[in-house]
C-alpha cells in the first residue's frame, strides 16, 4: 500500500492485509460478544507465532470454528477436535484447540454471570479506554488474566491478553507517530 500515511511500526506498509487489519480493525473498541469471542480464541491462538500467520488464517479459522460461535464451540466432541487436528488450513494444535473449547464454555459462564462478555471486560475499566504504548503487559491485563485462568480458562496469560486488548480496543496503543494515535 503506498499512501503517505504513518502506522504503528510493527504494521508493514507493503502488507495490505496487515494495514486493512491496522487502520480498520486494531485499537477499534468492540463490543459484540461474538467478536470478542474470536479475538479471544485467535489471541490464544497466536501463543508463539506471528500475528500475521493467525491474521492469514483467519477466514480458515473463521470456517472451522463454525463462525467462532461460542456455544456451538462449547459442544465440541472428540470427533470434532479430530478434525480440525486434520484441517491443514488452520494451526493445528491439540493444546489450543481444546483450550479453545474449554474457554468457550467459560466465556459463556462469564456472559451468563455479567449480562454479556463485553460487560465483564468493561467492569475492569468502568468501560473507560486506557491509552498507552510500548507495552506488553500491564496491571490490567495481569488482572483480566489472573481472573480468566481463574475461572478455567488457558491460553490466557498476561501477554495474550494485553494483545488482546490492544486488538478489541480496550487499551489503545497505536504508535505517537501513527495517524490513529490518540492520548484520551
Amino acid at each position: 500500500m503506498n499512501d503517505d500515511k504513518r502506522r504503528c511500526s510493527w504494521c508493514p506498509s507493503d502488507d495490505t492485509l496487515y494495514v486493512k487489519y491496522h487502520d480498520e480493525e486494531w485499537g477499534v473498541p468492540v463490543h459484540d460478544d461474538e467478536k470478542l469471542f474470536e479475538m479471544l480464541v485467535l489471541e490464544s491462538f497466536q501463543a508463539g507465532l506471528s500475528w500475521r500467520t493467525i491474521l492469514g488464517k483467519r477466514d480458515a479459522f473463521r470456517r472451522a470454528f463454525d463462525g467462532f460461535d461460542a456455544v456451538t464451540v462449547a459442544g465440541y466432541g472428540e470427533d470434532k477436535i479430530s478434525a480440525l487436528m486434520s484441517d491443514a488450513s488452520i494451526v493445528r494444535n491439540r493444546r489450543k484447540i481444546e483450550a479453545a473449547i474449554k474457554n468457550a464454555r467459560v466465556y459463556l459462564d462469564i456472559a451468563r454471570e455479567f449480562g454479556s462478555f463485553d460487560a465483564y471486560l468493561r467492569s475492569f475499566t468502568c468501560g473507560k479506554v486506557t491509552f498507552e504504548t510500548g507495552l506488553t503487559s500491564s496491571p490490567l491485563s495481569d488482572a483480566i488474566s489472573a481472573d480468566l485462568l481463574r475461572r478455567g480458562m488457558k491460553f490466557v496469560g498476561t501477554t495474550i491478553i494485553y494483545a488482546f486488548l490492544q486488538a478489541v480496543g480496550i487499551v489503545n496503543s497505536h504508535d505517537r507517530d501513527c495517524f490513529l494515535h490518540k492520548d484520551k
